[in-house]
């Protein structure tokens, strides 16, 4: 039955409902409620007076507009109290209830040690809070009929290849923004932090292994950006300008692009900043994220975002006026992956829409969410109660550190319990502790070996290697030992290699993935020079040997 549509289901519907067994049955209601012929009114045929005729279709709105109010009196404290803990420099804020925007601040400054203060017209890059938002743009290319969600990406982007020819053929837009194409988790990801451009990596996707064709969950930024470019091309437009034209111009988001240049215009922008030690941040990075737009490219304001978060929770449209199809829209909304299954039968399982965390919460709302990361020095966080016509987006120019996560969880908490019943920032806190352990590199180059075999000569290592999925890498001598290139012809990055033991050196890996040293494995070939060298932070999927040309 069609979510938007008051029409009769016909018997087939009933039928399949019915078959399902008791999900079938609870769904039964909502079949009547159609049709208005669901059991007799209280009091009659249909059963007591006491009785409900039917099930409700949805939870009833648990909040009101008091204890809305009284959240929102205490969320200046839950930020300030953010910002003493971890020192970050930057916070800001929005808050939507009931289709009107009822907060919107900043806080801090935009960069550290410098005046300019945060306000709810700062720029911040959104990072993956990007996906969501690409998800309403491709609806919307979806409600103007140019596309189905159901239509393989290569039936508008020709040029759209993975490794294996079915998948290629037959991977449709939904299947890569719900992460269900089969690439691993940061395929591509090592490319951009080289510098190569999108169209670069998206035509080296196809030498990424490939896991389950949609019975697998890998979060894929660039398998993201492939599902979400075919809604563009077959609008025939750049990403960058369908996203202006269906959703940033309709809702005069006026400080929201897609384009980094834009983002580096803003007058009123915010850093990015890493942890320096003792609660201190440092605007060490610049983040470069043109290659991944539709999947962490966007850059906004909370002012803005408001407006868009006004839309999700309308069905899509805004200030009287439909902009996005609401149909379209509201397949982003509900589940199409499972990302975590449950730890214990009576857990809750994780899902995953169109650019949506979709869950559940103790009193079976629907609940909408995603978090943006940038490791360089940008974290960020969405989360919607569309039953209750809430949703609030926390944006930060610090490191991830379960900031906006904690704020946000904890201003929900406070509408419905009239205050934090969980140490939110303690416990995201340590969930991103863990995350930042489990990603430290698997040999620790920091500590040489007791007894480390010296290396050969130089020019056994020095001379060219040949890599189809990154490109070719040189080595050479520099400043008295060596170094390699490696990137886009014309912008390389020189890594400098340290010895370590015998044929193995070790380098500091860079952008966004880094984590700190990775090692250089050369090879013994014949005619007295190294026939190959692997660098394991560049073969995490096997792609990372480079055989001398």
């Amino acid at each position: 039955m069609n979510r938007n549509s008051s029409a009769n289901p016909d018997r087939r519907a009933l039928l399949k409902a019915m078959g399902a067994g008791a999900a079938g049955i609870a769904a039964a209601p909502l079949l009547a409620a159609c049709t208005g012929t669901a059991g007799g009114a209280p009091g009659g045929p249909g059963g007591p007076a006491s009785l409900l005729p039917a099930p409700e279709p949805q939870v009833k709105p648990l909040l009101d507009q008091q204890k809305v109010n009284d959240a929102l009196a205490k969320l200046d404290g839950m930020i300030q109290g953010a910002m003493e803990s971890t020192g970050v420099p930057g916070i800001a804020v929005a808050v939507v209830y009931r289709d009107q925007t009822v907060y919107a601040k900043g806080f801090g400054v935009r960069e550290s040690g410098k005046p300019g203060t945060v306000d709810a017209d700062t720029v911040f890059q959104l990072a993956s809070v990007s996906k969501p938002l690409a998800s309403t743009v491709a609806a919307g290319a979806v409600g103007r009929k140019a596309l189905n969600w159901t239509d393989p990406v290569v039936s508008h982007t020709p040029d759209f290849s993975l490794k294996e020819p079915f998948v290629t053929r037959n991977a449709t837009v939904a299947d890569l923004l719900s992460h269900q194409g089969g690439l691993h988790t940061g395929a591509g990801d090592l490319l951009e932090d080289l510098g190569f451009d999108q169209s670069y990596i998206l035509s080296h996707l196809n030498q990424q292994p490939l896991d389950s064709f949609r019975s697998s969950y890998n979060y894929s930024n660039f398998g993201y950006t492939a599902g979400a470019k075919a809604a563009a091309d077959a609008m025939k437009m750049s990403w960058e300008d369908l996203a202006e034209e269906i959703l940033f111009k309709p809702l005069n988001m006026t400080s929201t692009s897609y384009r980094r240049a834009d983002y580096q215009k803003a007058p009123n922008r915010a850093l990015i900043h890493v942890p320096a030690g003792n609660r201190t941040w440092i605007a060490r990075y610049s983040r470069d994220a043109d290659a991944e737009a539709p999947a962490g490219g966007a850059s906004s304001s909370v002012r803005d975002l408001a407006r868009w978060i006004r839309l999700q929770l309308a069905n899509g449209s805004y200030e009287g006026q439909q902009i996005v199809d609401a149909e379209a829209l509201g397949v982003t909304h509900v589940p199409h992956a499972v990302s975590g299954l449950p730890a214990t039968p009576g857990a809750r399982t994780r899902f995953y829409g169109l650019g949506w965390n979709v869950s559940y919460d103790d009193h079976a709302r629907l609940l909408l969410g995603h978090s943006g990361a940038f490791n360089l020095g940008a974290a960020t966080a969405v989360s919607l109660l569309p039953g209750e016509q809430l949703g609030i987006v926390v944006v930060t120019n610090g490191r991830p550190q379960g900031i906006p996560e904690a704020i946000g969880a904890g201003f929900l908490d406070t509408a419905q319990n009239g205050s934090p019943t969980v140490d939110w920032l303690g416990f995201t806190a340590r969930v991103f502790r863990q995350i930042d352990e489990s990603e430290k590199p698997k040999v620790d180059y920091s500590r040489a070996p007791d007894h480390p075999a010296p290396a050969r000569p130089g020019t056994f290592y020095t001379g060219s290697y040949a890599n189809a999925y990154y490109g070719p890498l040189t080595v050479a001598a520099d400043d008295g030992g060596l170094a390699f290139e490696l990137g886009p012809a014309g912008r390389t990055t020189k890594f400098r290699l340290i010895p370590f033991d015998s044929d193995t050196f070790s380098f500091e890996s860079i952008g966004e993935n880094g984590n700190g040293l990775a090692g250089a494995i050369f090879a013994a070939g014949a005619g007295g020079a190294a026939s190959g060298v692997r660098l394991d932070f560049y073969d995490e999927t096997g792609l990372g040997t480079f055989t001398r040309a």
